[in-house]
């Protein structure tokens, strides 16, 4: 009897990632960089792609990327592994050092692809809730810890959805109570004021087992060409060697990752732009009487107290705005979270949002 082949049974009740992409003025839902790369870096590429072998597969290894980026960040080619955006690297973690009977450990609220690779490639989730302010409760990580043994411990920071940044110190303790790799997920890692970086520059203690993944999707403004990676101990990007595709960076993508590479001071600029942006809305959500809580990301969480958050993210589409709605995450009871834009942009949000919330707009 022919028929259709069924799915994998541990995959039946999964549904696959999704953002709503609809056609509107204002997109404040995906946390990309409101900004186009910087023209220079553009006209480079231009020139670079006439130089570019297209009927040759790329540079397997990426190390002319891999070197920029460890030059970049004071670390060795052999520590960074390259992947076709961050998911990859994630994905090829799990691959290499997740599968059945093994676990990882997430904290809730946090990026929902953690959780979902992990289902995907067979891998057992344990987590812990995070506490009413959305840190981390270290007795309850600690039990954790001991109880699953997992091989591989993922951290977000600064976290998404709720934007706080882990200290290092918190990352530190991690690498002491996990007994398998540390995967801090510094997506947005350029907008804090630390990162778990310092700690693989300095030879900290366990260093072996912590990874930092990042991408360029987010303030080098590349989210189209899907271009992440990872710095880690040498045996891990040896691990993850073992699993990824072959050619899996296009030689378009390393060569417009080396060349963002020269423009940081631009990025920088940009960085503290967005930062000040952000400070801006956070004291606007406030003065709209309007939760929220402290990010050091691209983004803010908030919740509208007095009206259901449904129906406030309804109403900005019906403004052309388009933010995030986390209402139904579990952790995240009546939640929204809106990307910090250009100045016009996060004006036009919030105008919208005053007047979704049946606010007087202020002076």
């Amino acid at each position: 009897m022919s028929g259709p082949v069924p799915l994998r049974a541990d995959l039946r009740t999964l549904s696959g990632y999704h953002s709503a992409q609809v056609d509107v003025a204002v997109r404040l839902n995906t946390n990309e960089s409101p900004f186009a790369p910087p023209e220079a870096w553009l006209d480079e590429l231009r020139e670079a792609m006439g130089q570019i072998p297209f009927n040759r597969y790329p540079d397997r290894t990426a190390l002319g990327l891999r070197s920029a980026l460890a030059t970049h960040h004071g670390v060795l080619a052999g520590q960074v592994f390259c992947g076709t955006g961050s998911n990859e690297v994630l994905q090829c973690l799990l691959l290499a050092y997740g599968g059945a009977g093994r676990a990882v450990a997430t904290f809730e609220p946090s990026y929902t692809l953690h959780r979902h690779i992990a289902e995907v490639t067979a891998t057992s989730v344990v987590s812990v809730p995070r506490t009413a302010d959305f840190v981390l409760d270290l007795d309850e990580v600690d039990e954790l810890m001991e109880r699953a043994r997992p091989t591989i411990t993922f951290v977000c920071s600064p976290n998404n959805p709720t934007g706080r940044a882990e200290d290092l110190t918190t990352i530190s303790h991690l690498l002491e109570v996990a007994p398998g790799l540390v995967v801090v997920d510094e997506a947005y890692g350029q907008f804090a004021r630390t990162s778990a970086l310092d700690l693989v520059r300095e030879g900290a203690s366990g260093t072996e087992r912590l990874v930092v993944v990042r991408t360029f999707s987010k303030t080098f403004s590349m989210a189209g060409l899907r271009l992440g990676y990872m710095v880690a101990d040498p045996a891990v990007v040896a691990g993850c060697e073992v699993v990824v595709l072959p050619y899996n960076v296009g030689s378009v993508s390393q060569v417009a990752g080396r060349l963002a590479l020269r423009h940081s001071e631009v990025v920088e600029q940009r960085v503290q732009q967005l930062v000040a942006e952000r400070s801006r809305v956070e004291a606007a959500l406030a003065a709209l009487a309007v939760t929220s809580w402290p990010s050091d990301a691209n983004f803010v969480l908030f919740r509208p107290d007095h009206k259901p958050a449904t129906k406030v993210w309804q109403g900005l589409l019906e403004h052309s705005v388009l933010i995030r709605d986390c209402s139904g995450w579990p952790g995240l009871h009546e939640c929204l979270r809106v990307t910090i834009g250009t100045p016009y942009e996060n004006d036009r949000f919030l105008e919208a949002l005053t007047a979704v919330l049946g606010k007087d707009m202020a002076p």
